[in-house]
């Protein structure tokens, strides 16, 4: 092989490799811009649920969210939501799941893992088995069966 040769092998074996990072870094960055912007939506969620029961008393029933879900700002993003309120005493603490979504990333260094609005209005985002283990000590048993299927 001729040092013109292994010049062209080495150069075409560093494009590639680049080629690949930059593959990765791009899939790595969608999924999280993905993550982001659901977290704004459910940032703007609890805000206007936080609103709704400081003017009301009450929080929000399920058909307020529903109405107001698709105008959230990155609620494309969001996925499927699980609104909880209905499953909330009314003197439930403020550190209790009031709505959580799922955001998955197959194709990503990023861990699936959970979206979740507390009552006291914070998101905050959760992996998977922590997710489950705190829903499991907050929930119902109804709950838990239809959220395991």
């Amino acid at each position: 092989m001729t040092s013109r040769q292994r010049r062209l092998l080495k150069e075409t074996l560093l494009i590639l490799a680049a080629t690949v990072m930059a593959v990765v870094g791009m899939i790595h960055l969608k999924d999280h811009v993905n993550r982001t912007e659901a977290m704004r939506a459910m940032t703007e969620l609890g805000r206007r649920v936080l609103d709704y029961r400081h003017r009301q008393g009450v929080l929000p029933p399920e058909s307020f969210v529903r109405d107001i879900e698709d105008t959230l700002e990155g609620s494309e993003r969001l996925g499927h939501l699980t609104y909880r309120a209905a499953r909330l005493s009314p003197h439930a603490p403020d550190w209790m799941i009031l709505a959580y979504s799922l955001k998955r990333h197959p194709a990503s260094f990023l861990r699936d893992g959970y979206v979740v609005l507390r009552l006291n209005g914070r998101v905050e985002w959760m992996p998977t088995v922590s997710f489950e283990a705190l829903l499991s000590e907050q929930g119902k048993p109804e709950e838990l069966a239809s959220f395991k299927k």
